[in-house]
């Protein structure tokens, strides 16, 4: 059986700011991300299971990925553990700041999110790469061949 790749679009709206950082990006701003999850595997030959013919189900990935990422990080503001300038809980504004342990650019948030989801798959079903869309002209990918 062939090897076949899948992919499932997700889209999320957030900000975030550059801890130490020596341009624009260090004041608080937002994105509409756009996160291209890709996922490699056989599909299912076993004519008894509901899902053949399918390396996962769409809504399988759809689940996990809302689950562990886009639940976490719709509409949060993402700050470095570093950046103790800002007190979120001086406002009801700042209820979804979500803190990360390295700086939040669109190349280490791949990192995580491919950590996060690679945990969530079944077995059979591997991580193959991932593109964070940033801006119209701007996005990072990663792929599991480099990693």
């Amino acid at each position: 059986m062939s090897t076949i790749r899948i992919t499932k679009i997700f889209h999320f709206e957030m900000a975030h700011a550059l801890h130490g950082y020596d341009g624009k990006c260090a004041q608080i701003h937002g994105h509409s991300y756009a996160l291209s999850v890709t996922a490699i595997g056989t599909p299912i030959t076993d004519t008894s299971n509901p899902k053949l013919g399918m390396v996962m189900d769409f809504g399988v990935l759809k689940k996990l990925v809302n689950e562990v990422i886009v639940s976490t990080l719709d509409h949060a503001l993402l700050l470095s553990t570093q950046s103790t300038q800002l007190n979120p809980e001086s406002s009801s504004l700042f209820e979804r700041v979500v803190y990360v342990p390295y700086q939040p650019t669109c190349e280490h948030m791949l990192v995580d999110i491919a950590e996060k989801i690679r945990n969530g798959l079944p077995q059979e079903v591997k991580l193959h790469s991932l593109k964070l869309v940033e801006t119209p002209s701007s996005y990072a990918e990663w792929f599991a061949c480099d990693n």
